[in-house]
Formats: structure tokens, C-alpha cells, sequence
């Protein structure tokens, strides 16, 4: 990445190999001074600048009415697929000091939720 001088990081695709390891990715992004985006707030809280996505305890919130209906007699495969429906956006306003970065308020403002 730093040949080819990347100016930001985009951490979007859920997997293991990438939620196991939210220390090392934020880690890597802090020590280039790279300011990145990731899917899930799991990234930072583990120190990362900002998240972007749907709301886990939402889906899971969710999950349990799924859940409800499959017990009560539903057949899975007649259940709808949904898709989310809250997003949040997350910003670690001391992480974006760290690599001296300055969040506009307008982002800010918009923001779900500001860790200072």
C-alpha cells in the first residue's frame, strides 16, 4: 500500500479472517497514518476511525423475531428475506486526532455515535 500511496482504507468485506483481527487491521491503518473506514463498529472500538453499517444489535433484535416465527410453525423457506433497516455511523474523534485528521462537524452531526 505504501508504493502505491494509498491516502485510505476501506475495510468492508465481512469475514472471519478480518473480524478475528481488529487490532492488527486498526494497528496497520494507525501506524501509516491512514484514515479508514470500516463495516463494523467492532473496528472502532478496537481504536479505528469511523464504521459505517448496519446495526448488529438490530439484526439481532431481528433474528430473534425469526426465530419467534420458526418456533411457532413458520417454514424457514417461506420467511421473506430482509434486508437492514438502521445503519449507524461511528467516529472515534482520538483516533482521527492520532493521524491528525479533522472530522468536519458536518460529519460529526450526522454521526450515530462521537468517542472522544
Amino acid at each position: 500500500m505504501k508504493e502505491q500511496h494509498a491516502q485510505a482504507l476501506i475495510v468492508q468485506a465481512p469475514s472471519p479472517i478480518l473480524y478475528s483481527n481488529p487490532a492488527r487491521i486498526v494497528g496497520f491503518a494507525s501506524a501509516n497514518r491512514l484514515p479508514a473506514i470500516y463495516v463494523n463498529r467492532a473496528f472502532v472500538d478496537a481504536g479505528g476511525l469511523m464504521s459505517y453499517g448496519a446495526s448488529v444489535l438490530d439484526l439481532h433484535r431481528r433474528s430473534a423475531a425469526y426465530v419467534d416465527k420458526i418456533l411457532k410453525g413458520a417454514r424457514p423457506a417461506d420467511l421473506p428475506v430482509e434486508r437492514p433497516t438502521e445503519f449507524e455511523l461511528i467516529i472515534n474523534r482520538k483516533a482521527a486526532k492520532a493521524i491528525k485528521l479533522t472530522v468536519p462537524p458536518s460529519i460529526l452531526q450526522r454521526a450515530t455515535e462521537v468517542i472522544e
